[in-house]
């Protein structure tokens, strides 16, 4: 049996600014998405949700906030090593905390960026040649 990743769920504290965040990364959410406790599109076969904290508490209400962010990574390719300096640039510009990208050794062009509630990003293309 072989399994394929299907979904990823992201646990949000504000909808709003977290669709804004990842939306100034690059991924295509559409402007005009309604805002809910859960929000979900599919970018190439994999759906990406986000659900709020209040829904989490709604649905079992003995939830509680994990102390820490960075329970889990995600990771998004660029279709070139210039658009991991893009995406790292818009959101400089949109005045989110984004580290310059760098040469990693294994071949990609990489930065690590992290999210408003503390999630993990790993930007990255590979580099001609390589991968």
């Amino acid at each position: 049996m072989t399994l394929t990743l299907n979904y990823v769920s992201i646990l949000v504290s504000d909808m709003a600014r977290s669709l804004a965040f990842y939306r100034t990364l690059g991924l295509p959410i559409p402007e005009d998405i309604q805002i809910d406790e859960h929000v979900e599109i599919e970018v190439g076969g994999l759906r990406i949700a986000w659900e709020t904290e209040a829904l989490m508490r709604e649905l079992n209400p003995d939830w509680t906030r994990p102390d820490a962010g960075g329970r889990i990574g995600v990771g998004v390719q660029a279709t070139s090593p210039a658009g991991v300096d893009e995406a790292m640039t818009r959101l400089r510009a949109a005045g989110y905390d984004a580290p310059e990208p760098f040469d990693a050794p294994w071949g990609q062009r990489y930065a690590t960026v992290t999210d408003p509630d503390g999630t993990h990003v790993d930007v990255f293309a590979w580099r001609a040649g390589e991968g």
